[in-house]
């Protein structure tokens, strides 16, 4: 059996997602799909919509055969680190190709930027040091530093798009895997219809996750996105409302969020990851002056600090993960988590147990690592977080929960 490895974050899922599944999955003649999804803190630093339990259940329903989780450190982590753990999970699971979704749709132009990076050598991670220095956000300093090594190219044409979200996404992919020369081949769809950004419109079937949960919490209603998910993810949402009653976000989080930054102080909050160049003065004085996460946002965010990039300093400062804890775990994936995995999937493992790169978990009891419990951790407090108004936190499901299997 051969598998195609996919990474996702599925927030919630939606039909654009099992397009790529079964796109993916034809695209590669693959026998299995294996998604690397992160945990319950997503890469653009917020929690996520629902756990990563019931996420699970959504894929494994609409073309996922197994779900591996992507640890906290990488699933939280600016794009290069994000896709270096990823990529190296899906090698170590035996992947023989990966496929990801793309604004460019064609493999070729990706191939085509690396050459011209990698061409381009040493000035080009300069370039990118020099951008951020003169206050340039990480994105656009690698954008700048893109450009001009297109400048010094006879084919810039030829060359990905690389100002866009999905497709900065792709490079990283395939820079990462050409890091640790893996001979995963690798494969890009075209992004169908709607963009990170854009809204759910009533009328097409394929949606951002941005949208739909941007349409369901002013609606407050699972009827106004409906029409943008497959029938298993209403069902799983439906019954999740029933048994948690709230959905991930921010503003449901914040006062939490503003006790834990009032509490710590600038000087506890200097030593947690991402927080940098006196910002956590800022952040307390925005949290003290500011009884709404939109509020303490739009104190927050400038030209230096994008709102990606503050959200993560948050994710870190909600669960405590400080610069030391993210040396211990160091920059490599340790274990294969297992959250789940069809009949063909559980085959697959069974046929391929022997030949996997790294341990495969499937009891968080079973294994001790300083990144496994970082990631126990993280679940336990967007519980806390999800359920602090209600009788339902359900802390210590990473203990409880085996792996699903449909």
């Amino acid at each position: 059996m051969e598998a195609t490895g996919i990474i996702v974050e599925y927030n919630p899922f939606h039909n654009g997602h099992q397009h790529h599944a079964t796109s993916a999955k034809k695209l590669t003649d693959a026998d299995v799909i294996i998604a690397v999804m992160s945990g319950n803190f997503l890469q653009r630093g917020e929690p996520a919509f629902v756990d990563k339990w019931a996420r699970t259940k959504m894929a494994l329903a609409s073309g996922v055969d197994i779900v591996i989780e992507l640890p906290y450190t990488f699933a939280t982590a600016h794009a290069p680190l994000f896709a270096t753990g990823a990529i190296q999970l899906l090698d170590a699971i035996q992947c023989k190709a990966f496929c990801f979704g793309s604004e460019d749709g064609t493999i070729e132009p990706f191939t085509k930027s690396i050459q011209i990076i990698q061409q381009a050598g040493e000035s080009y991670d300069f370039a990118i040091k020099e951008a951020v220095s003169k206050g340039l956000s990480y994105p656009k300093a690698l954008n700048e530093a893109y450009k001009d090594a297109l400048n010094r190219t006879t084919e810039p044409d030829l060359a990905a798009d690389l100002s866009k979200p999905n497709n900065i996404l792709g490079f990283h992919y395939m820079d990462a895997s050409n890091a640790i020369q893996s001979e995963m081949k690798a494969f890009t769809i075209p992004r169908i219809v709607a963009d990170y950004h854009d809204e759910a419109i009533v009328g097409n079937q394929i949606a951002s996750a941005t949208g739909i949960r941007k349409s369901f919490f002013e609606s407050d209603t699972l009827g106004t996105v409906e029409g943008f998910i497959p029938e298993k993810t209403r069902d799983v949402l439906i019954e999740w409302r029933k048994q948690r009653q709230n959905f991930g976000s921010w503003s449901h989080f914040y006062p939490l969020l503003r006790f834990t930054i009032l509490r710590e102080g600038p000087e506890r909050l200097r030593l947690i990851a991402d927080v940098k160049e006196g910002i956590e003065n800022l952040l307390v004085r925005a949290a003290a002056n500011n009884d709404t996460f939109a509020g303490f946002m739009s104190d927050v965010k400038s030209k230096r600090y994008t709102w990606t990039r503050i959200q993560r300093m948050l994710t870190h400062i909600f669960t405590g993960f400080t610069y030391d804890m993210r040396s211990s775990i160091g920059g490599t994936p340790a274990y294969l988590r297992l959250l789940g995995m069809t009949e063909i999937g559980k085959l697959y493992l069974n046929e391929n147990k022997k030949r996997l790169k790294l341990p495969l978990l499937s009891k968080a009891a079973a294994f001790s690592n300083p990144s496994l419990q970082m990631d126990i951790h993280a679940s336990d407090m967007y519980a806390l977080g999800l359920g602090y108004d209600t009788n339902c936190s359900q802390i210590g499901n990473d203990y409880k929960i085996p792996p699903i299997i449909m």
